[in-house]
């Protein structure tokens, strides 16, 4: 674990440094003002970072433990994991034999977390100003930087990128990002909060916004799940598929943690399973008009 702001070398040197000596887990823990940094820090290749608020004040028991789960988590991640994916000569692509364009699509959701910040920096980049539908995330975030990580991900990407308010209606051309602490659904249109107990001692919880984009847009909807540890997505993935969208999970080879992906996949119900840089091209051609 440590810190951004040091002496003689700050934190984002120090995780580069250690990262070309040995791959092992990092943990950042920061200050609200150094919110940038801290998922600059994650590009750098630290895994995961929490506010020091959460430790020296009084906190409550759940997120006393999702740190604690998390933290273990983490502590049995295999260094491998942290290196660039090598290129795959012959990815596997899995498309359902009964697809069909439709009546067009409404919205995509997606999932992320550890791993997420790289992940959707380069994602994000690849989606143009011009995209059709709205985009909402679920980005497990356990740090309270919310607001600080839709500002740093809006550097990397056209879209509008904001948090989402309760009662607002989703537009095209932006990315909606699900504050820290609420779960975030859709309803008649609209986003609506729910402070219900975690899923899957997340919270937000992905399972939470897909099981709602399924019942708001049916047909309609496209689900994505891209790295991070746990479950979080595969159910959600389920109640899209059957309502008849179109889901689509990352691929082990670009995934920095393969345990949300892979746990979607294994439902039975991811449509197309892709490497990370190929997702982009494939929501823009699913959303043609």
């Amino acid at each position: 674990t440590m810190d951004i702001e040091m002496p003689v070398m700050n934190g984002l040197e120090a995780i580069e440094g250690i990262m070309k000596t040995m791959t092992i887990p990092i943990v950042v823990i920061t200050t609200k003002d150094t919110a940038k940094n801290a998922y600059e820090a994650t590009v750098k290749g630290a895994l995961e970072f929490y506010a020091k608020l959460n430790f020296t004040t009084a906190i409550s028991s759940e997120k006393r433990q999702e740190i604690l789960s998390s933290l273990k988590r983490i502590s049995r991640i295999k260094g491998s994991v942290q290196k660039e994916p090598k290129p795959q000569p012959n990815r596997e692509v899995k498309v359902r034999e009964d697809f069909g364009r439709g009546p067009g699509f409404r919205g995509v959701v997606i999932a992320a977390s550890t791993g997420g910040p790289k992940a959707l920096m380069s994602f994000c980049a690849a989606i143009p100003e011009e995209f059709p539908v709205p985009m909402v995330l679920v980005q497990h975030n356990s740090s309270g930087f919310d607001a600080g990580f839709a500002q740093w991900l809006g550097g990397y990407t056209p879209l509008m990128v904001k948090l989402a308010e309760d009662r607002e209606v989703p537009e095209k051309g932006k990315l909606y990002v699900a504050p820290t602490d609420k779960h975030l659904a859709l309803a008649g249109g609209r986003f609506i909060f729910d402070d219900g107990e975690p899923v899957h001692n997340q919270k937000p919880a992905a399972d939470v916004l897909f099981k709602s984009a399924a019942q708001c847009w049916g047909a309609g909807a496209i689900s994505v799940v891209l790295t991070g540890m746990g479950s979080d997505g595969a159910e959600g993935t389920r109640y899209i598929r059957q309502a008849g969208g179109f889901t689509i999970a990352q691929d082990e080879a670009s995934s920095m943690i393969y345990g949300m992906p892979k746990a979607a996949f294994e439902t039975g119900y991811v449509d197309m399973v892709l490497p990370l840089d190929e997702i982009p091209r494939q929501l823009i051609e699913l959303t043609k008009p």
